[in-house]
């Protein structure tokens, strides 16, 4: 059994002025809005979900998004309402947010 039932990875890449890039698509917020949402539903910590950020994960043209583990499943988001689709299905549900996956 892995140590978090999901790993939640948040694309924060931050390229050079003008370039494609999530975190100019507010990659940064949208991962603290993450980890607070799955916090106040008591989602978060060993055996639960993580919220993490990370690098560059080379999607920059179909960005912002993130990438769930063990499934391997990516997501492209625009908003909290997206957030809170892929929390209330995927992360507490276990069903693939069909709209938003890439």
């Amino acid at each position: 059994m892995s140590y978090f039932k999901y790993h939640v990875f948040f694309c924060q890449n931050q390229r050079e002025a003008g370039e494609t890039c999530c975190n100019n698509c507010g990659a940064t917020e949208m991962q603290a809005y993450a980890k607070d949402r799955v916090k106040a539903l008591k989602l978060n910590g060993p055996g639960k979900v993580r919220i993490n950020k990370a690098g560059c994960l080379d999607r920059c043209d179909q960005g912002p998004v993130l990438v769930i583990y063990p499934e391997a499943v990516w997501y492209q988001y625009v908003d909290k309402e997206d957030i809170d689709d892929i929390i209330n299905e995927h992360l507490m549900n276990g069903r693939i947010v069909e709209r938003l996956k890439i």
